[in-house]
């Protein structure tokens, strides 16, 4: 499904990826763990898109994507959940998930799509018409979560998912 291919990103002069290289089957879960500024960040950002690589190539579903923009790997269908969640918080929590059925194939069944992340995030459904600064961090998170999934993605990209959540012994 994905494949990352000998990726090399420098920010300036600096390397901050040098020859990555591993793949993402259908249905695969793969958690990339490094320490504070080893280039987690900077590799789903590259993914996404929203930086170039110096060289090497990202192909998804058989096709090149390392030079698409970033609207363009959306439309594909690869979506990534943000470092800090990154939701509107002056808006309503039922808007903060239509932001995320941008994508024409989604619009198409939004209802429908809206309703099964309702059925995964019960407490999304209850607050629909909460702004969604009042969230808790881990309410937002779930708001992020619904969010990316209401563009009916074929791969999500998380970026620091547990940021800000408490952790339950």
């Amino acid at each position: 499904m994905l494949q990352v291919s000998d990726l090399s990103v420098f920010y300036g002069h600096l390397p901050a990826l040098r020859g990555v290289s591993f793949g993402v089957e259908k249905a695969e879960l793969v958690s990339i763990i490094g320490s504070n500024g080893a280039g987690k960040t900077t590799l789903l950002k590259t993914i996404s898109g929203l930086m170039r690589a110096a060289s090497g190539t990202v192909h998804f579903e058989g096709d090149r994507i390392d030079r698409l923009p970033t609207y363009e790997i959306c439309r594909r269908g690869i979506i990534q959940v943000p470092e800090g969640r990154k939701i509107f918080p002056r808006m309503k929590v039922l808007d903060n998930l239509e932001m995320g059925a941008y994508l024409p194939e989604a619009k198409k069944s939004l209802s429908e799509t809206r309703e099964r992340v309702y059925a995964l995030f019960p407490l999304l459904a209850a607050r629909k018409k909460q702004l969604a600064a009042t969230l808790s961090g881990g309410e937002q998170q779930m708001l992020a979560l619904g969010r990316a999934l209401m563009s009916r993605p074929k791969l999500i990209m998380f970026d620091e998912p547990s940021l800000g959540l408490s952790p339950k012994v």
